[in-house]
């Protein structure tokens, strides 16, 4: 089977680590580096988080740091939702530097995608910041990307102001730049990601499945997006999750544009569903998922994780 040939661009996160893990682990997909950006903690700790991870997962795969801020604003983060260091719950060993790469994310990312003789598929799973500035910098690279496939935005409302999600939210000028690319793009937010579910029973079956599991129990016991007694959601494994199973997905092809100027709603993804803005479509929006055959893919895919 030819893999498919990924990018991964993360803020590692417990819920980046799960969908960082089926990704390594899958049949399916060629991981052939890891990028990181400030979001969920700053960017010196998700590097760190990326590298725990590999360490611990016994893969080696190129990780290269990215930016430190967005764009234009200031920084903010979620740790209160993953904790100080990002993935608290886990006694990771501290890993060493060995997979991080000299150069920066976005000179990573396009040496990757020059060299590579199959079209490269980003999937961003954190802030838009190292995309924004790799297409900015090297607009050619454009030509080897077969598509985005990101975790972010929203069709209803937010999780970070009342009608923006978090990776949109703190760098919404980032995120302007991708949707304007020209890329296909598959956007997957909040509204398969609150339903995205990993229940109570769930849980108690990652307890005594294998290392991998276990790790990612104890992860969910800190965890702040849901709680183990009502659900925790799985936002970014549905970027994954779309990769290998898209029949799972309602989608809808649209036109979605940032809002950058509104005081209440700066990095709101206006999903035009009814065409009112006149516009092309330049994006594939995620509007619903099963939630049945995630809960079982999931699971399963996390099995394989030896």
């Amino acid at each position: 089977m030819l893999k498919r040939p990924i990018i991964i661009d993360t803020d590692p996160g417990i819920d980046d680590a799960v969908a960082i893990a089926i990704a390594l682990y899958s049949e399916e997909l060629d991981v052939k580096l890891i990028t990181t950006v400030a979001g969920n903690v700053g960017v010196d700790k998700v590097t760190n988080n990326a590298l725990k991870l590999l360490k611990y997962f016994k893969k080696e795969v190129p990780v290269a740091m990215g930016a430190a801020a967005p764009l234009i604003r200031t920084p903010q983060d979620a740790s209160n939702v993953h904790g100080v260091s990002g993935m608290e719950g886990f006694d990771f060993e501290e890993p060493t530097n060995d997979l991080l790469l000299e150069d920066n994310a976005v000179n990573a990312m396009y040496k990757v995608i020059k060299e590579s003789t199959t079209p490269i598929t980003l999937v961003p799973i954190g802030p838009l910041t190292n995309i924004a500035l790799l297409f900015k910098i090297y607009p050619e690279v454009k030509n080897n990307i077969q598509e985005i496939v990101l975790m972010g935005g929203s069709a209803s409302r937010g999780n970070m102001g009342v009608m923006s999600e978090f990776n949109i939210h703190v760098d919404p000028e980032a995120a302007k730049i991708v949707f304007d690319s020209g890329l296909p793009i598959v956007m997957a937010g909040l509204d398969v990601g609150w339903k995205a579910l990993v229940l109570p029973e769930d849980s108690a079956q990652l307890e005594n499945m294998n290392d991998v599991g276990k790790m990612i129990h104890s992860l969910f016991k800190r965890y702040r997006g849901g709680s183990m007694k009502t659900g925790l959601k799985m936002y970014d494994s549905c970027a994954i999750a779309y990769l290998l199973k898209p029949e799972m997905f309602e989608t809808v092809d649209t036109h979605v544009d940032i809002e950058l100027n509104g005081s209440m709603t700066a990095g709101t993804t206006v999903v035009d569903l009814k065409g009112y803005l006149g516009k092309p479509n330049n994006a594939k929006v995620c509007l619903d998922i099963d939630q049945q055959l995630f809960r079982e893919w999931l699971l399963d895919s996390l099995r394989k994780c030896n």
